[in-house]
């Protein structure tokens, strides 16, 4: 028995329109599925819940969501070095990242005593240019040739702090080997040719500037006293009327102190006309008292900056460091708005420049990550918005 069906004309014409519509969407669908390329070099460090800092640096091959080629190396200095095999899974939508260190490969522990392998919690993010992992990890002590019973935080945890890099302080592993570029001369040659070139030129600018200054501050020593002369002349016959000579010593003193609150105009650095300045981030503070502390985000690699407080010199050419450069600076009713800028005063090792700003008002806390190089400025701006 043969089996015939019709179709209606425009339920075909309804299909085939439905059917184009899907092929169309299908490419962009499964693009979108696609996992966050993490391949490369991820440096930085982590610290203890104890207060420690380790340097940290992980290698991963991570162009599908799972990966099981990493490896990371955790050191100290001297006294300990490990390296450990990894494995991972990166979630797009959440930006979380898990990685679990699989055994030891290599380790070195002066102290004495086994190792501990770790679990880590991480999210991505972007900022520009600048790509960062951070979060949290719990560490076990590694048991081999038998079942691990140990659990999670039986080795302690505490934060970590990554960021993307191009080169790597060990070599490149094998899975990474003509995927990302290791050029570690080309950075560390460049600031030092910058600053070698400005400190030639810096030294014969400043002599003529030495040189003009005695003749401009003595003509001012020598006119003070035909000055106040006359004013001690004039004195004794107006001493015989107290009361005026009060009246009129108020009226001269009150003036002045009105004209001179106002003039604190700080002309413009020409660092800061001469470079562009990007603004970072806008911050609503609810506390007049303000603290900003600065440290080199990931690796302390030499990054020098200097710090301008509505164009005032806060900081002159002070390395980043895992201590805290700290500004402390009041806001008041009268002037509720705040500029700070960032200025690079070299690179570094690993360009560009680039610092991890915490900042605290009252209660408030925010966290904002800079980078600078010599052609941008960063800019930070504060507004002071009194609570409800």
């Amino acid at each position: 028995m043969k089996l015939f069906i019709s179709f209606d004309p425009v339920m075909l014409r309804t299909f085939y329109k439905h059917l184009v519509v899907l092929l169309l969407l299908f490419p962009f669908t499964q693009l979108s599925s696609q996992a966050q390329d993490l391949t490369g070099i991820w440096r930085g460090y982590f610290t203890t819940d104890m207060g420690e800092r380790y340097k940290l640096e992980f290698q991963i091959n991570g162009s599908s969501a799972s990966f099981s080629s990493g490896v990371s190396y955790s050191y100290l200095d001297v006294r300990f070095y490990g390296k450990a095999t990894m494995t991972g899974k990166f979630t797009k939508a959440a930006k979380n990242l898990k990685i679990r260190e699989i055994k030891t490969v290599e380790i070195k522990n002066m102290d004495g005593g086994g190792a501990c392998i770790m679990n880590y919690d991480l999210y991505y993010d972007k900022s520009g240019n600048e790509e960062f992992l951070e979060g949290t990890y719990l560490g076990k002590p590694e048991v081999k040739g038998a079942p691990n019973l140990n659990s999670w935080g039986d080795c302690g945890g505490g934060k970590v702090f990554l960021r993307r890099v191009t080169t790597t302080d060990f070599y490149i592993e094998p899975f990474l080997r003509g995927k990302i570029k290791n050029t570690p001369v080309i950075y560390n040659q460049a600031p030092v040719k910058k600053d070698t070139v400005k400190t030639k030129t810096t030294v014969p600018v400043k002599k003529p500037i030495v040189v003009n200054k005695p003749p401009v501050i003595k003509p001012i020593v020598k006119t003070n006293p035909p000055v106040n002369k006359p004013v001690v002349k004039n004195n004794p016959p107006v001493t015989n009327n107290k009361p005026k000579v009060d009246t009129v010593i108020t009226k001269v003193i009150n003036k002045p102190i009105v004209k001179t609150n106002p003039p604190v105009i700080i002309p413009k650095p020409e660092i800061l006309k001469t470079r562009s300045n990007e603004l970072m981030k806008s911050l609503t503070v609810s506390s007049p008292d303000v603290t900003i502390r600065l440290y080199d985000n990931g690796e302390i690699d030499g990054d020098t900056i200097s710090v301008y407080l509505d164009n005032k010199l806060m900081l002159a050419s002070k390395g980043l460091t895992a201590a805290p450069l700290t500004i402390n600076f009041k806001i008041d009713d009268e002037n509720v708005d705040h500029e700070l800028v960032m200025v690079a005063e070299n690179l570094g090792r690993i360009p560009p420049n680039t610092s991890l700003m915490i900042v605290e008002a009252g209660e408030q806390r925010f966290t904002v990550r800079i980078t600078s190089t010599e052609q941008k400025n960063a800019v930070v701006r504060f507004r002071y918005q009194k609570p409800n």
